[in-house]
């Protein structure tokens, strides 16, 4: 496994749903650092009538380069606020990895510190042939 830190922006755009308490998003990023790409995707979430709970869902392709090695694959998001704290999962959907990314997997922590989107990727890819 290895692990590799970096930066990212993110805009998210809202889309239409006709769901109460529910919202859905575009996702566009841009990944600085070891991965240096974007990504898009999409992202729904659902409120409750109980202050600070929560949950959301997210698909997102990344396309660019890990570690010098080019392709895509796709993360998925969970997250939850239960009464106002959180808990996030992000990981590799498995076998989503193309091109020198395929056999990809790994799990991602997302953090926002005064502002600024970070991220910290554990994966492991298969040695190069």
């Amino acid at each position: 496994m290895r692990t590799i830190n970096g930066t990212f922006e993110v805009t998210l755009t809202p889309l239409e749903i006709e769901v109460e308490l529910m919202g859905r998003m575009q996702i566009a990023k841009r990944f600085h650092g070891p991965l240096e790409g974007t990504s898009t995707g999409q992202m729904l979430s659902a409120t409750t009538s109980t202050k600070g709970s929560a949950v959301y869902v997210a698909i997102e392709r990344v396309h660019g380069t890990l570690d010098g090695r080019l392709g895509s694959f796709v993360l998925h998001h969970t997250g939850v606020m239960d009464r106002g704290a959180p808990s996030l999962t992000v990981c590799v959907c498995p076998d989503s990895g193309t091109d020198e990314l395929t056999g990809l997997s790994g799990r991602m922590t997302i953090t926002n510190e005064g502002g600024a989107h970070h991220y910290t990727f554990d994966y492991s890819l298969p040695p190069t042939p």
